[in-house]
């Protein structure tokens, strides 16, 4: 599992987000699309930003009789946004393993 910080450079100083956050942040995108849970959120995301670019990478259990592709490509889109809008990051990739089927 890799989780870096991202830091954010301002008139008035530096924010930092670290790599816990922005794992949880990952993880709450992608299970706010109907159907996904993140198996293992502690071991299961990867983050890793480099020059202000972040890569994911997550395990996913998807519900029974979803459609595996529409699913896979709504937690991409809604990963890539809560990066993008709460972190300010460009998201270079999410990479998503459909591990289990859960009913």
């Amino acid at each position: 599992m890799t989780q870096q910080g991202h830091t954010i450079p301002g008139a008035h100083g530096a924010i930092r987000i670290e790599g816990d956050a922005l794992a949880s942040l990952v993880t709450t995108a992608a299970e706010l699309v109907d159907g996904a849970r993140v198996r293992r959120p502690r071991r299961d995301v990867d983050v890793v930003v480099s020059g202000g670019r972040a890569r994911v990478e997550l395990e996913i259990t998807a519900r029974y009789g979803a459609v595996l592709p529409v699913l896979g490509a709504r937690i991409q889109e809604s990963v890539a946004e809560a990066l993008r809008v709460s972190a300010g990051l460009e998201v270079a990739a999410v990479d998503l393993l459909i591990e289990e089927l859960d009913r």
